[in-house]
């Protein structure tokens, strides 16, 4: 059965589809089977992982809403012509979806029971999460096996993070027992910059061996990769951006086997 992962930090601007769609097509050239869910209506790690989001007329919107089943709606790389991890892709029609699925039954365990139907097909399945604590997020995080945790390395990195801790606590207890922080990742690091050594410094003190060692740092290349519809590793393989994704990579892997 695969790890379902919730890639998820309620500030914008962290990281979290960047981490998505870059730790996923690393694994991949790891030999893992991948799956990426993006449950963010922006659907951004569906473009950078090089579809035209428009254009997706079956997405999670239609899984979370019981219309079609989670395998109808992956969209295969290998099928699809593209090398990298399978997708069940978004667009701007979940954003209704909040609103729509108030009054329906469970309507924090449809994604869960949802990725049930597919998760033996896979070694790992990464969760974009949107920029909010919304019902979308907490779809995700009552499907995950752990919640992965971008931080920027800014001023107000740790700014709203005890929310977050808060939100994974109450699902734990009341809807996710076997829910875990898988890690948290310092992502737009730049080791020459003293703020960002003390924002290292400061998470690793708070939440010690739960800190990946391996940082994201701020890498141009990182930053064209998604205008060319491709996970930086594809885009351009010697990067520090691509040898810090494959060195998550393997410190995920590293951790243990697939639950």
């Amino acid at each position: 059965m695969g790890k379902v992962i919730a890639v998820t930090n309620q500030k914008g601007g962290v990281g979290k589809t960047t981490t998505s769609v870059n730790l996923a097509a690393a694994l991949a050239v790891g030999e893992q089977r991948v799956l990426v869910v993006d449950i963010d209506p922006q659907g951004n790690a569906t473009m950078g992982l090089g579809y035209d989001k428009k254009a997706q007329e079956t997405t999670v919107y239609q899984v979370l809403m019981g219309e079609v089943p989670a395998q109808e709606a992956v969209l295969s790389a290998a099928q699809e012509g593209q090398g990298g991890p399978d997708l069940i892709p978004s667009n701007s029609n979940l954003s209704g979806a909040e609103i729509e699925l108030v009054d329906q039954d469970s309507r924090e365990r449809r994604l869960r029971r949802a990725l049930a139907d597919v998760q033996d097909q896979y070694d790992y399945i990464l969760i974009d999460c949107p920029p909010s604590l919304n019902l979308l997020t907490v779809n995700a995080l009552v499907a995950a096996h752990s919640a992965l945790i971008p931080i920027q390395c800014e001023y107000y990195a740790l700014e709203g993070l005890s929310q977050l801790m808060d939100v994974i606590q109450r699902i734990r207890r009341k809807a996710n027992p076997e829910l875990r922080i898988e890690g948290l990742l310092l992502t737009m690091y730049d080791s020459r910059n003293n703020l960002a050594n003390q924002v290292s410094d400061e998470v690793r003190e708070h939440f010690g061996r739960k800190v990946y060692e391996t940082t994201i740092p701020r890498n141009v290349r990182l930053g064209e990769a998604p205008s060319f519809g491709m996970p930086v590793i594809y885009y351009d393989a010697l990067c520090r951006g691509s040898e810090s994704y494959l060195d998550l990579a393997n410190e995920l892997m590293d951790a243990g086997v697939p639950a």
